[in-house]
């Protein structure tokens, strides 16, 4: 790993160009500003290695630092604090400003600098990173089955929809508690809507910082809930909506809509809503893929008179087509451009029809003779 070019610097570069570059790629790079994690955590290593003037002796000779010339008992196996510098001029000693905390991105430092957290608050909030992270939960998604017509999935069509779900309630306004009445600061994380929690990783003791379960974040309590909700800000209601089916639109298609879904939590995220679309059993048509295929008798003397027979489509109109006399029974007709309508492109599938002979249970006797004379003529 080339810590020179992560950092962006030359070899030369001095104490105060590796501080001034990690301020610039930290800034760049943070997980609360959309950062890349990965590359923060590479732009943190090549700084604690290039920030130490015997590590990055170590480096420039041998490529590498050897595990014997680390700092002990630093919490992320050494940010270099202890000559009261670190990267943005703040004491290792402790206090109000001794510390690291990467706010929602659930990393932090602790180890012999005491409570590693406040230093990046201190930067950070400087640049509008650090906020306070209510954890409440966002609402449910909703999933609910719309049957429909062959003929409304063919030409498309508007359906009003009703459905039994959480929604915000009125009273508070989706709040949960009454807002005139005031706060409380959270006896939990005092006020900071955050506790943290140390684990072991490769890289040391890594400080994770959750949302405060107490105040869902807030570092406030409320003093007056809500009596309708009783705080959740949400209750049970139904919702009336009209969603657009399109043509071509296939069974077991969803369709999805934002945010009309379950209310969240004290006025977060709604849920959304799906759709799975059901089309009913059509009596005469059915449906594979784009295209429709339809049974249809006839009888065997049209098809050697060549007369024509009427084909019925699913727009409603009757086709009059006519059976070629040496068409191969065997063979299914097809007409196209008479199926359904390609969902979101151009054109339509085609129109099968099975052609099935239909023959007569009994015959008269002048029939028989015709049919006698007939088989002697072909």
């Amino acid at each position: 790993m080339d810590y020179y070019k992560i950092l962006g610097i030359n070899k030369d570069a001095s104490e105060e160009g590796v501080k001034k570059a990690f301020r610039k790629l930290a800034h760049k790079y943070h997980p609360d500003k959309g950062g890349d994690e990965k590359k923060f955590k590479e732009i943190s290593e090549a700084y604690q290695i290039l920030s130490n003037k015997e590590k990055r002796a170590q480096y420039d000779r041998f490529g590498r630092v050897f595990s014997g010339s680390q700092q002990t008992g630093g919490g992320f196996n050494g940010f270099d604090f202890s000559q009261g510098g670190g990267p943005f001029g703040f004491s290792a000693q402790g206090g109000p400003a001794s510390g690291w905390d990467f706010g929602q991105s659930g990393f932090g430092f602790s180890g012999d600098f005491g409570d590693l957290s406040d230093v990046f608050d201190a930067f950070f909030e400087g640049m509008g990173v650090k906020q306070k992270r209510r954890s409440y939960h966002g609402g449910a998604d909703v999933q609910i089955a719309q049957e429909i017509d062959l003929e409304e999935a063919y030409r498309g069509a508007e359906k009003k929809i009703k459905y039994s779900v959480f929604v915000k309630c009125e009273k508070c306004g989706g709040l949960g508690h009454d807002s005139k009445a005031g706060f409380d600061n959270c006896e939990t994380c005092v006020g900071r809507g955050e506790i943290k929690e140390v684990r072991k990783s490769f890289f040391g003791d890594i400080m994770q910082v959750k949302a405060c379960p107490k105040c869902f974040g807030a570092g406030q309590i409320p003093k007056k809930v809500c009596e309708v909700c009783h705080g959740a800000g949400k209750i049970r209601g139904e919702k009336n909506l009209t969603i657009e089916i399109r043509p071509g639109i296939s069974e077991g298609q969803i369709i999805k809509i934002q945010g009309v879904g379950e209310a969240g939590e004290r006025g977060a995220k709604e849920g959304d809503l799906y759709v799975i679309v059901k089309i009913k059993s059509h009596q005469i048509f059915k449906r594979q893929g784009d295209n429709l295929i339809i049974k249809k008798d006839f009888k065997m003397v049209d098809l050697m008179l060549g007369k024509k027979v009427d084909i019925p489509t699913i727009s409603g109109n009757k086709l009059k087509v006519e059976i070629p006399a040496d068409f191969d029974l065997k063979d299914n007709l097809k007409i196209r451009g008479e199926g359904m309508p390609k969902f979101g492109g151009f054109g339509r599938g085609d129109l099968i029809v099975e052609l099935n002979v239909k023959t007569p249970k009994k015959i008269s006797l002048k029939a028989k003779k015709i049919l006698e004379d007939l088989e002697k003529e072909i």
